[in-house]
């Protein structure tokens, strides 16, 4: 009777989603012809979902239908995912991104961190405030300041599903002339129970809420891995084309702060309208990545035997020895062009090489190889951690513009250029180094690597770097106390040391870079609280001065950093907050927001047990200071002590949904700058944050 009454209910229900469909297409074409660009989207974003609701409906009712009367439990080993860490591939626990809770946030570019610096569009250069999450400077320094969407080794994700796995999804917001899309999919499949193969693509297209601000970010990628008992393989090969409109800020702040006082009374503002410093000018940057990380294990096989008959019943490799090699290819490039001629000599302080616009390239590609010989952790009782040694050897080549720069006085009235630049250079360097691990264990858990440069500008590099964990029971549930700290001496980049440009040239002698870092995490999870303070010192410390150009201070810089987390949880009703504080003994120098704080209140319930919901509204606010201004040109950001930034709040009204394997969202982001008019909303100077608008997003795991 109960499974007469289930097939009724969900024959109703598909009679319903079937009714639904019909009545969209019999009236979507008539609707769509009246509607608003906006409502066009919600209705897309509608019928997607309807769709995929009607699918899961569908799919429901038809294995119910199917369900045999009894059936025998099949074990059906879980889907996971791991990434990999430099320099010897060390595998690391990741997810899936198949979970609904703060989907919303993904789509808002001010929430890349609790304190994101940005020049306000959605896929736009940003950096983090947050110091301690902030990564090194690389060697091409142009792509830093779009790390948040790229893609490289570190969060490069590889799979065991067992089955197929492609996941969909499409986010939109604004209007026609300031839409938002972003479309990603990821597929990854196993050959076999040791073997999978996957790729991905990440296209991102965003007008922006202003003038010229404009983002295109393309984004493809291949992976593989091989989990065999003696050989072992993770690859990929990435490449991103990334392009965005370089405005050079809004020309008067007054348009956002008091419309109407340079709009004669007028309180509304076309953002559209807004005039900007640059009008066509452009960011380019191009590059793609070859990763291939191989371990070939070498030991012994555990026999397994039947007690009676001492027939082998099973057996299982044992590694004791793995040796690896790491290959690691990189080219990026970077271009800049300028075709309105007196906006670019008016803008920028400085032209060197030709007036009438700019359109220059630098790039960079390197060859990394890393050779390893490790003993593996746990192969008998005494083994008890793993230790490796290995060697790096890589090729850097930088290129850049016309190699007759001679540092003469050059014809037309130019400036002389202020350095002589070689056109190419190639580095070759070298380190050694060790690795000593514990990833097994719940008692005690560590990693420590230490590495030194022997060849090239890397000689006399010292990187050591480590952290251990410890776990106990308190409460019935498991806590954690991390303690982690590294001592680094290094070499400055080639390019923060030589540079040529038609506005930038610089040469300089720098010394290496030195800092300490200790720090303390603790994590309590009944509680829903998690504690991290950390300080650090940097010696000789390279940043950005206020006229753009790389600089090194002498003294030290000491930054104290304290973030607290903590969740409040009853019921159906929860509150998750981040509140972080960090001090820097030199603001001229590395400025940081002294408070960052994000809090989310939200409701999580179920809706005829298959729909799982999330509503609530967050918030993301810190404290004034004098943020980095941002450089076109060089796609960095430089101190300054002109405009301070901060001290106001971005408050984003949401509903996160999912159902089956199916999730979405409907976001009203920034819905307080309606109601804070006037509000000075910017990250950095002269870059106002998107105003409010509705944002709409889906995401599907289609499991074969």
């Amino acid at each position: 009777m109960e499974k007469k009454t289930i097939i009724a209910f969900g024959e109703d229900r598909l009679r319903l989603n079937n009714a639904i469909k019909t009545f969209f297409s019999c009236h979507c074409f008539r609707l769509a012809l009246s509607l608003s660009a906006e409502m066009k989207k919600l209705l897309v974003i509608l019928v997607m979902v309807a769709a995929v609701m009607n699918v899961a409906v569908a799919q429901e009712f038809t294995q119910e239908k199917s369900k045999p009367a009894k059936s025998k439990k099949q074990r059906v080993e879980p889907s996971y995912a791991w990434s990999v860490s430099e320099p010897l591939g060390l595998h690391y626990p990741s997810t899936i991104d198949t979970i609904h809770l703060d989907y919303h946030r993904t789509m808002v570019p001010s929430m890349v961190s609790d304190a994101w610096l940005t020049t306000g569009n959605y896929g736009a250069p940003g950096q983090n405030q947050i110091f301690f999450d902030r990564p090194l400077t690389s060697e091409f320094f142009f792509e830093d300041a779009i790390e948040a969407w790229m893609h490289d080794t570190g969060t490069m994700r590889y799979y065991n599903t067992r089955i197929p796995m492609t996941l969909l999804s499409h986010s939109t917001g604004g209007d026609k002339y300031s839409n938002l899309d972003r479309t990603q999919l990821e597929f990854s499949g196993n050959v076999d129970r040791k073997t999978q193969v996957g790729g991905g693509l990440d296209y991102i297209y965003s007008k922006g809420s202003y003038d010229a601000q404009a983002d295109k970010d393309f984004t493809w990628r291949l992976f593989g891995s091989h989990m065999g008992d003696r050989y072992e393989l993770q690859t990929f090969f990435n490449h991103y084309n990334y392009t965005t409109k370089e405005s050079g800020g809004i020309t008067d702040d007054r348009f956002i702060t008091d419309p109407a006082e340079v709009q004669g009374g007028e309180t509304k503002v076309d953002n559209k309208s807004i005039p900007t410093m640059l009008s066509n000018t452009h960011s380019h940057l191009e590059g793609s990545q070859l990763y291939l990380n191989q371990r070939y294990k070498v030991g012994f096989y555990r026999y397994r035997r039947d007690s009676v008959t001492d027939t082998v019943i099973d057996r299982t490799y044992v590694p004791v020895t793995s040796f690896i090699w790491t290959l690691d290819f990189k080219h990026s490039k970077h271009q800049f062009l300028n075709s309105v001629g007196y906006e670019d000599t008016t803008y920028f302080a400085h032209t060197y090489l030709g007036l009438g616009g700019t359109d220059e390239q630098t790039s960079f590609w390197r060859l990394r190889n890393t050779v390893g010989v490790s003993m593996l952790e746990g192969f008998n009782k005494y083994a008890k951690f793993g230790f490796a040694v290995y060697g790096t050897h890589e090729v850097r080549r930088y290129t850049q513009v016309n190699d007759s720069v001679t540092g003469s006085i050059l014809p037309d009235g130019l400036e002389t250029v202020p350095a002589v630049v070689p056109h190419r250079v190639t580095q070759n360097l070298m380190w050694i180094g060790g690795q000593l691990t514990k990833q097994r264990g719940s008692l005690l858990r560590y990693n420590a690597t230490a590495q030194f440069g022997v060849l090239g500008d890397a000689a006399g590099e010292i990187d050591l770097t480590g952290d251990v964990t410890t776990r106990f029971k308190l409460l019935g549930d498991t806590v954690s106390v991390k303690g982690y700290g590294y001592f680094k001496n290094l070499a400055v980049p080639y390019l923060l040391k030589n540079f040529v440009s038609n506005h930038f040239v610089w040469e300089n002698n720098f010394d290496k870079t030195k800092r300490v870092r200790i720090g303390g995490e603790l994590d309590i999870p009944f509680s829903w609280t998690n504690v991290n303070v950390g300080y650090e010192t940097l010696n000789d410390y390279i940043y950005w001065d206020a006229d753009g150009l790389p600089a090194q201070h002498g003294g030290a810089i000491h930054v104290l950093s304290a973030r607290w987390r903590q969740g409040l949880h009853f019921k159906a009703f929860n509150w998750d907050n981040s509140v972080t504080l960090q001090t820097s003994s030199n603001e001229t120098v590395l400025p940081l927001p002294k408070f960052a704080i994000y809090s989310n209140l939200y409701a999580t319930f179920t809706i005829s047990r298959v729909l799982h919901v999330q509503m609530g509204v967050d918030c993301n606010y810190y404290t004034k200071y004098y943020a980095p201004a941002y450089n076109p040109a060089t796609m960095t950001f430089h101190s300054q002590q002109e405009q301070e930034c901060g001290n106001f709040a971005i408050m984003n009204l949401y509903a996160n949904f999912r159902m089956k394997q199916a999730r979405f969202f409907v976001a009203w982001t920034h819905f307080n700058q309606k109601i804070t008019s006037g509000t000075a909303y910017f990250a950095t100077p002269h870059y106002p944050l998107n105003p409010a608008r509705l944002q709409l997003g889906v995401s599907v795991n289609f499991v074969n």
